[in-house]
């Protein structure tokens, strides 16, 4: 394979806002994709994802590094990259008073796709995407869904190289989730290269070959999604406890059983959870008799038990932290292409 995607050493800082300080929004990022991969970039609000996403299609101008896509330097071959690349961003860009058909052959115009070429990928495309019956529709009768299949067929009409989304399901239901999915799937084996940024950890391990963390501007692991769950080395026991009813009575059985397993070999983490408290550890299934014994007595009372193995979520906030995080507000205003 050779790589489609090339980053190395990506730097962006948005100068300061009034009476702010500048904002380094990528802080030397450095990964590759290769030809055919179906690539997840993850991260926390305001982690980088969609100003890497803005800089590799030609929408911003990096402070420092080096970045190509097909081949092309994005600074110096921006108009080219264009040509081999299609972009699907988190908010739908259609013409509402254009049927889906109309929509398809207008961006295939815009890139210059032969007439008799047009007309058959606008066909394959429609089909493709399950919008056949509904092609001579105005979009604006579509339904969320059928508006987010139509956005990216139109990001496809030209056959790019490779294909950039950025949170392509956000505010899908869960049907339309994963008919999209399936259509994204259906791409990716057809042999397009894609860069996906997402929220939802299920449709990066369900889609993804290879998937990289990034937080604070900085890729902090990368890997396969089965690779990164068993990088973690721990099963997930979370423990529900009955308590009395009061608004602390909860956290005062947290705190009892936190205190109760302190000490016990094989635990690598206890913490609270929102029913009880979340336990990590190397084996779950030999594990949990002793955490069961030593919890019996002294007022905790167990009500429920469940164990899992470790998840993309798990990788995550090992990586990302637990706690919410104010995105930075003195960004400046992002209106033009750079």
């Amino acid at each position: 394979m050779s790589a489609v995607v090339d980053v190395v050493d990506l730097v962006k800082v948005y100068p300061a806002g009034r009476g702010g300080e500048p904002v380094r929004a990528l802080d030397g990022i450095t990964f590759v994709v290769e030809a055919g991969e179906f690539f997840g970039f993850l991260g926390p609000n305001g982690a980088g994802k969609t100003t890497t996403i803005r800089i590799l299609a030609t929408l911003a101008r990096a402070t420092s590094g080096q970045a190509t896509v097909a081949g092309l330097d994005v600074a110096r071959d921006a108009a080219r990259v264009r040509v081999a690349i299609g972009l699907a961003m988190q908010t739908v860009a259609l013409e509402n008073l254009l049927s889906g058909r109309e929509n398809l052959e207008m961006i295939g115009r815009l890139h210059r796709v032969p007439a008799p070429e047009l007309r058959q990928r606008v066909d394959e495309l429609l089909e493709l995407m399950g919008l056949a019956d509904a092609a001579r529709r105005l979009v604006g009768t579509y339904s969320g869904g059928m508006r987010r299949r139509l956005d990216l067929a139109t990001a496809l009409v030209h056959r790019p190289a490779v294909l950039f989304l950025d949170e392509p399901t956000e505010g899908l239901d869960p049907q339309s989730r994963m008919a999209l999915w399936e259509e994204l799937v259906r791409i990716s084996r057809a042999g397009t290269t894609m860069f996906l940024t997402t929220h939802y950890m299920e449709e990066a391990d369900r889609l993804c070959d290879r998937v990289a963390i990034v937080d604070a501007g900085r890729i902090a692991v990368e890997g396969t999604p089965r690779d990164l769950k068993r990088s973690i080395g721990s099963d997930a026991v979370e423990i529900a406890l009955g308590h009395p009813d009061g608004p602390d009575a909860l956290a005062s059985a947290q705190e009892a059983a936190l205190g109760r397993l302190s000490g016990i070999d094989g635990i690598m983490t206890a913490e609270p959870s929102a029913a009880g408290i979340a336990v990590a550890v190397a084996d779950a299934h030999a594990a949990v008799p002793a955490l069961l014994r030593r919890l019996d007595g002294d007022g905790v009372r167990v009500t429920g038990l469940t164990m899992r193995e470790p998840t993309l979520d798990d990788v995550f906030l090992r990586y990302c932290g637990r706690h919410i995080r104010a995105e930075e507000a003195d960004r400046p205003l992002e209106t033009g292409w750079w």
